[in-house]
This record gives C-alpha cells, sequence and structure tokens, in this order.
C-alpha cells in the first residue's frame, strides 16, 4: 500500500468515557489521508504458537477505569501529556515512531530522572525508526529493539505502572491528522499489571505467554478467538472497520453472522488486495462501504468490531490487531475486548459516522 503523510492536527480534547458518561457525536474527520501499517504480507518465519489461554467472558462495564480517544478528532496531547506527566517510569512498545514531540518529552523525562523504557519494531520497521532509536538512546532512554524474528505491531503506552494506553495508531505524527484511529486509557489494575509483566519480558527480551488481565486480547495468544467471540456472539448488529481483510475465518464468521440474520456493516479503505473478500461479504449481505484510496479522504486505520451497540449484551474489540494471519498468528500485538458501554458508545458512533460518509462497494 502507498503511504501519504498528513499535517499533525493541532486540536487537544480528551474524551473521558467512563461508565455513566455521554456519548460522543463524532464526525467523519478530516481530508487527509495518512500511511498504512499493512501486516498481511509481513508474517514473520511461523513459529510454534504458544498454547491458547483461556480467553474469559469479556469484562463487565465498571470493571476498570476505561477512556476512550478518538483519532483524528481527539488530537494526541492526551498522550503527551501522560508522558510529560509521569512521575516514576514510562514504557512504551511501538510499531513505528517517528513524533519529536514525543520523543522530545521521553529525554526530558529520562533528564529528570523518570525510567523511560523503549521497545521499537525492527522486523518491518527498523529503517524508520532508527532516527528516533538513535535521538532517544543519546538522551539517556533505555531503548532496545524488539525480537528481530517477530513483528511488533503492538501501540502501547503505560506510565507509572498505573495507567496504560492501548493503542491503534502508531506514533507518527505525520499520519495523525488524515487517520481513523482509536486509543483506550486503561486504568485497571488486572490489565495495567499485565502489559507490565509482558514489558519486562519482552524488554529483557525473555519468552512469555502475556497474560490476559481483566478484558486484554494479545497476538498470538488469544487475538483471533476474542474477535471471532465478539462476531459469533452478535444477534442483531455488526459494525466493523479494520485496515485489511485477509483472514479467511474472520471473513467466514462475518459471512456467517448476515446469514444468521445479523445486520453487518465494515467499513474500511478501498484497496484492490481485499476486493475477494469484499465481493464474498457483500453477496452474503454483509453492507461494505468504502473510502477511497486517496490524499483527500479519511483512511481507515482502525481496528474495530461493535457487536450489538446499545443492547444488554453488546461488547466491543478494538486494539491494533489486523485481520491477517500474520496479525493475528505471529506478531506481537495487543487490544482488549470489553462491554464497557461508554467505550462502546463513543466507538459505535464513530463507525455509524464513518459507514455514512464512505461509499457502497460495488465489485472490483
Amino acid at each position: 500500500m502507498r503511504r501519504l503523510f498528513a499535517i499533525v492536527a493541532s486540536g487537544v480534547l480528551l474524551v473521558m468515557v467512563l461508565a455513566g458518561c455521554k456519548a460522543l457525536t463524532v464526525n467523519a474527520g478530516p481530508t487527509a489521508k495518512a500511511k498504512t501499517d499493512s501486516t498481511a504480507k509481513s508474517a514473520s518465519k511461523p513459529k510454534p504458537k504458544p498454547k491458547p489461554a483461556s480467553h474469559p467472558a469479556p469484562a463487565a462495564a465498571g470493571s476498570g477505569s476505561l477512556s476512550a480517544l478518538v483519532e483524528p478528532k481527539n488530537g494526541v496531547g492526551v498522550i503527551y501529556k501522560l508522558i510529560t506527566g509521569a512521575k516514576s517510569s514510562v514504557d512504551l512498545t511501538m510499531y513505528e515512531l517517528k513524533d519529536t514531540t514525543a520523543e522530545d518529552d521521553l529525554a526530558a523525562d529520562a533528564k529528570r530522572g523518570v525510567d523511560v523504557r523503549v521497545i521499537l519494531d525492527q522486523h518491518l520497521e527498523k529503517s524508520r525508526n532508527t532516527a528516533s532509536y538513535d535521538f532517544l538512546a543519546a538522551h539517556h532512554v533505555h531503548v532496545t529493539w524488539a525480537d528481530a524474528g517477530t513483528t511488533y505491531h503492538q501501540k502501547t503506552l503505560t506510565v507509572d505502572g498505573k495507567t496504560s494506553v492501548i493503542m491503534t495508531l502508531n506514533m507518527v505524527s505525520e499520519d495523525y491528522a488524515g487517520t481513523r484511529d482509536f486509543a483506550v486509557i486503561d486504568t485497571s489494575h488486572a490489565d495495567v499489571a499485565a502489559i507490565v509483566a509482558t514489558f519486562n519480558a519482552d524488554f529483557a527480551h525473555k519468552s512469555i505467554t502475556p497474560p490476559v488481565g481483566a478484558d486484554l486480547v494479545w497476538s498470538p495468544t488469544n487475538s483471533q478467538a476474542s474477535i471471532l467471540a465478539v462476531i459469533n456472539a452478535a444477534k442483531h448488529t455488526l459494525s466493523v472497520e479494520n485496515e485489511e481483510m485477509d483472514d479467511s475465518t474472520i471473513t467466514g464468521a462475518l459471512i456467517a453472522a448476515a446469514k444468521r440474520g445479523v445486520d453487518v456493516e465494515v467499513i474500511m479503505t478501498a484497496e484492490s488486495e481485499w476486493d475477494s473478500a469484499f465481493s464474498q461479504l457483500a453477496r452474503a449481505g454483509v453492507h461494505v462501504r468504502t473510502y477511497a484510496d486517496s490524499d483527500n479522504v479519511l483512511y481507515i486505520h482502525a481496528k474495530a468490531v461493535v457487536a450489538d451497540a446499545g443492547r444488554s449484551d453488546q461488547q466491543v474489540f478494538v486494539g491494533s490487531e489486523n485481520f491477517s494471519k500474520a496479525s493475528l498468528g505471529y506478531n506481537r500485538e495487543l487490544g482488549l475486548r470489553t462491554t464497557n458501554k461508554s467505550v462502546i458508545s463513543v466507538i459505535s458512533a464513530t463507525l455509524a459516522a464513518d459507514y455514512a460518509g464512505a461509499k457502497a462497494y460495488s465489485g472490483s
């Protein structure tokens, strides 16, 4: 896919969506296309998969404090504020880092004595991450390359061992303005502890099967099973955004949902590589809508599935996982699955607005 870069948006607004907060009204976003971090063709040399963890039911609303950010509407100022407000530690795992503001903030933290640790992907993105790696290392940040044999597509920030931000976005400032992405701020003790334990092992280059915490979704541990659980549980509606549609199991589950009477909506950026899957979905009754692969429209980079929004059994998956064999089967990825009403309200409203702004898929 082509990479296109947009000028970073300046508006900064946190949408705090703790349980009981009001739903957010969301527009489709500015008109600039961002780069892709496609993983469909980027599988590492296949390794034996870890034994899948038994996946718990999605956490109930209120099981931890969850807050949602919608990009590009809200901007990344809240993420910068978490970094600059750190008192003791900052841990960042990032597929691609090219944001001078974030890098300067991390360096400033290290200068004032905060323990700053950063893991950057080298399997696919070493060339693009090298300048950031060198800058951070020169400014006393503890930075390491992720294991060379695995794509680290995870995008997670943890501050002071108390707050984690689970993102669909890369921290690349040129991409922010034109890309649909989400971030969830998570203060659940179980989730943060699991993320920190995994970071510690990854930073030390030690093997670990990541703990699932209260509601975490890790690749390759439990991601495909968790996403399928959301899709297969839907009784009335499904709304989906993803950058890729390259996993036949996920495609098959969406088709099966439509055939059992679920109203399934898929919103993506048009790409000929996904035409076969789009055609299969459309023939099965899935409502596929796309944005042009163009400089002038929103780029769908988010990875989210909302089932039965507004109903008692609603749930959502959101995270770094693309619908590809590499992303679900071999990469390091992180997302979450939750029934938190306010998070679902924000994400489902965004997807509804994006669906309204896209064009119906008409075939290749």
